[in-house]
């Protein structure tokens, strides 16, 4: 392998594709033997991809409408100016709907509607800020506890709690109120005993329909996520895959028996 250039997003994409260049091939399979959390994303986005691909694959057996064929395009040329126009607007029309449908489909083959995309990355980035915060991580102190609750649920427009994961080594430290995408969001942080922190995100979401967990990892910060009774939840930690999700079944498990049977989300 002396020689090769690094494995980079590109390779990793055509490999998901289907149309990485046979020279690249067995590069970038040695590359995810020995890379599992990369190989699990991959392996996750492709099965993304042929999900999105059988769901949208009723659209590519639609005719091309008549008036955007390239034979018909051509012929508005001899046609007076203001069919042309109409012809052009009417192209440009399809383009323009084809880009949203890519930047929706991109978020979506992600594993993430984009609603859903924009309340993980918020939550990520308040991890990212405040955790480091040694002086003033929250706003109302975990001594509050009831008061922080109260709080954040009139503002959030939702009923909360603070998750009890004491059994899991970690105490509420806190909270604070954070905006997100127009709406209020609740921040819940807690510490171990080794000073490590977490932090569990809230938001309203009363358009979305309810999810299962989905994880990801971002710049060091793990995350996940899903969508409960209206509310978007998201636990986020610098932690491993394994060591977040016994974490972020209890935070789950405990909101389910305050308002109903659980559920199997995995």
């Amino acid at each position: 392998m002396t020689g090769e250039r690094p494995i980079g997003e590109d390779d990793l994409q055509a490999f998901i594709d289907g149309r990485l260049a046979m020279s690249r091939l067995m590069v970038v399979k040695v590359y995810l033997s020995s890379n599992p959390e990369m190989a699990e994303r991959v392996e996750r986005e492709i099965a993304q991809r042929d999900a999105l691909r059988a769901r949208l694959a009723f659209k590519m057996q639609e005719p091309i409408p008549a008036r955007l064929r390239i034979a018909n395009l051509v012929a508005t040329r001899k046609s007076p100016a203001v069919f042309r126009m109409k012809g052009i607007a009417a192209a440009m029309a399809w383009l323009v709907l084809g880009s949203l449908l890519g930047a929706a489909g991109n978020a979506w083959w992600n594993g993430r509607a984009p609603s859903e995309a924009n309340v993980a990355d918020s939550a990520i980035t308040a991890h990212r800020l405040y955790v480091s915060e040694r002086l003033h991580p929250v706003e109302v102190p975990g001594e509050q506890e009831a008061h922080l609750v109260q709080w954040l649920s009139r503002r959030v427009g939702k009923p909360l709690k603070a998750p009890d994961l004491n059994a899991q080594g970690y105490r509420l430290i806190g909270g604070r109120l954070l905006p997100s995408g127009g709406e209020a969001a609740a921040l819940f942080m807690y510490e171990n005993a080794g000073g490590s922190r977490l932090t569990l995100f809230a938001r309203s979401s009363m358009d979305e329909k309810e999810t299962a967990f989905r994880f990801e990892v971002k710049e060091g910060i793990s995350a996940f996520s899903w969508i409960d009774n209206g509310v978007s939840y998201v636990v986020s930690a610098k932690a491993d895959r394994t060591q977040l999700l016994p974490i972020a079944e209890t935070i789950y498990h405990q909101f389910e028996a305050a308002s109903g049977p659980a559920k199997d989300r995995l």
